[in-house]
C-alpha cells in the first residue's frame, strides 16, 4: 500500500533536501561575521544537476548478521540499568520536559497507511503491479478478500475468539494466499478496539505473525507488520510482542520493505520503545542506520515516522552514538534549515537531543548546525526559537571555539532580539548564553596590554 503522499512520483518532492544531499553537492560556505538573514537566497540556492537520491543512504553502514545481534542482545543483558535513565546535563532534560509539546512523539496512529489506501483506491506497495498468487481453497471468511473495516468491527463477541483462532491457524498454513488473507484479517481487527488487541494477543498469533516479516511476498509482509504495529498499542502486548523476537524482524522490514512497511515498521518499534528496557535492544539490532535512511529518502510520512522514532530511541546515550555514527546529523540540520517540510522543530528536538554527546555537538558544527538555527532564532516560530537558543546553548555552554564560530555566524543580534521579545523561557535562554558569548572578548580583552 501506499499513502497519498507517495501515490504520485517523487522525483518532484523536495528538490531542497535531495539537492543538499545530491553526491556531487559541495559544503555550504559562509562568510564569517554575516548575519544568516543576508544570505538566505545563496543557502536555500538549488542545486541545478537534478540528482537523485541514491537508493541506500552513505551514511548506513551498519549490517549486523543474526549472530552479531545476538552477541549485543546477550552483552546487554549483563549490564545492569542503573544509569540508563540520566542525563548529562540539566539542559537535556528541560529540552525534553519542552518536546512533550508534540504529541505525536509520545504516541504512533494504528494502521493510517490503510485508511490512506482505501480512500484513495490505489493499488498495490510502490504503485508497482502486483503478481497475484494462484488461487488456493481458503475455509470460511479467509476466502473473502474484501472486508471492510465496519464488517470486521462488526463481529460478535461470542464470534470473536473462534474467528481469531481460523485466522491464527491460517498464518500457519503452507499456503501464501492463506497466510496473506489471515494477516489481513489480524490488522483489521486489532486496528481500532483494544479489547480485540487484547484477546489476539493472548492467542498465539503474535509468534504466528513474525516470521511474515520476512516473507518474499510484499502485501503478506505489509499485512503483517501492520497487524504486529496495531497490536503493540495494547500495553501488555509490547511485552509478547518483544519477548516473541520480534525486534529483530521489524528491523528485517525497515531495511527491506515497501515505503509503507518501512513507516509501519518505523511505528512499530516507536511503540516498542516506550518500554524502557527495549531501547538498547532496538538500538543494538541494527534499527538506527534504516532509520536514518528513511529520514533522507522516505515520504512525509516516513520522515516523521523516523524522526518520532529517533527521537525516542536517542534518550539513551549508546543510540545517539549510533545515530551520530550512522549520519543521522547531516539530514536533521538540512530540515532544521527547510521550512517548507514543516518538521523544522521535530528535527530540532533529535538535534538537540544528539547535541548531549560531545561526539553530536563536533557533527552539529561540523555540517553547518550553528548557521541552520540562527536563521530559525531569526525567522522560526515562537517554539522553534526556543528549541534552537536551548540547543544553541548547549554547544556553547562548554566550548569557547563554538562561542567564536556562533559569533562569527551573525548570532548576536538575533540572540538580543530574542532576549528582548522572546517568550519568558527564551528569553532567559538567550540571555544565558549572551552571557557566555561575551566571555571570550572579556578575556581577549584583560590579556591585551
Amino acid at each position: 500500500m501506499v499513502s497519498l503522499e507517495d501515490s504520485h512520483s517523487g522525483s518532484n518532492h523536495f528538490p531542497l533536501t535531495r539537492n543538499f544531499y545530491s553526491p556531487g553537492s559541495t559544503k555550504l560556505h559562509r562568510n564569517t561575521g554575516r548575519s544568516m538573514r543576508t544570505i538566505r537566497s545563496n543557502f536555500y540556492q538549488e542545486d541545478q544537476s537534478c540528482c537523485s537520491f541514491p537508493e541506500r543512504s552513505p551514511y548506513v553502514s551498519e549490517n549486523l548478521t543474526d549472530s552479531v545481534v545476538d552477541m549485543r542482545l546477550g552483552e546487554l543483558a549483563l549490564r545492569t540499568s542503573s544509569n540508563s535513565g540520566k542525563s548529562t546535563a540539566a539542559s537535556v532534560e528541560e529540552f525534553l520536559q519542552l518536546s512533550q509539546a508534540f504529541s505525536d512523539f509520545s504516541a504512533c496512529s494504528s494502521d493510517i497507511s490503510g485508511e490512506l489506501q482505501r480512500l484513495a483506491s490505489l493499488p498495490s506497495p510502490e504503485n508497482a503491479p502486483r503478481s497475484e498468487p494462484e488461487p488456493e481453497p481458503c475455509e470460511g471468511f479467509l476466502q473473502r478478500e474484501n472486508f471492510s473495516t465496519e464488517i470486521i468491527e462488526s463481529i460478535s463477541p461470542e464470534d470473536l475468539q473462534p474467528t481469531v483462532k481460523i485466522c491464527v491457524d491460517g498464518l500457519q498454513s503452507p499456503s501464501i494466499a492463506v497466510k496473506q488473507s489471515a494477516a489481513a484479517k489480524l490488522r483489521l481487527l486489532a486496528k481500532n478496539r483494544a479489547d480485540n488487541r487484547a484477546l489476539i494477543g493472548e492467542s498465539g498469533a503474535v509468534p504466528a505473525l513474525i516470521p511474515l516479516l520476512r516473507c518474499s511476498d510484499p502485501w503478506t509482509q505489509e499485512h503483517a507488520v501492520t497487524a504486529l504495529l496495531n497490536l503493540s498499542l495494547h500495553e501488555s502486548n509490547k511485552a509478547i510482542i518483544t519477548n516473541a523476537g520480534a525486534i529483530k524482524s521489524l528491523v528485517y522490514v525497515l531495511k527491506t520493505g515497501t515505503e509503507t512497511s518501512k513507516q509501519n515498521a518505523a511505528c512499530a518499534l516507536l511503540s516498542l520503545a516506550l518500554m524502557e528496557e527495549n531501547k538498547s535492544s532496538i538500538g543494538a539490532c541494527g534499527a538506527i542506520p534504516p532509520l536514518v535512511s528513511l529520514l533522507i529518502s522516505g515520504s512525509m510520512r516516513g520522515k516523521k515516522d523516523a524522526l518520532t522514532t529517533l527521537y525516542k530511541l536517542c534518550s539513551i546515550r549508546p543510540n545517539k552514538e549510533r545515530a551520530v555514527s550512522a549520519g543521522a546529523v547531516k539530514p536533521l540540520v538540512a530540515l532544521v534549515a527547510d521550512h517548507a517540510t514543516g518538521l523544522a522543530e521535530k528535527a530540532m528536538v533529535v538535534l538537540s537531543s544528539l547535541a548531549g554527546i560531545e561526539e553530536g555537538k563536533e557533527a552539529i558544527v561540523e555540517e553547518g548546525g550553528l548557521a541552520a538555527l540562527v536563521e530559525v532564532i531569526e525567522d522560526g516560530s515562537v517554539k522553534g526559537k526556543e528549541f534552537a537558543v536551548l540547543t544553541l546553548l548547549q554547544l556553547c555552554t562548554e566550548s569557547v571555539r563554538n562561542r567564536g564560530l556562533l559569533v562569527r555566524e551573525g548570532g548576536i543580534p538575533p540572540l538580543v532580539a530574542l532576549s528582548q521579545s522572546g517568550t519568558v523561557r527564551a528569553k532567559h535562554k538567550a540571555e544565558t548564553l549572551l552571557g557566555y558569548l561575551r566571555e571570550p572578548r572579556q578575556e581577549a580583552s584583560s590579556s591585551t596590554p
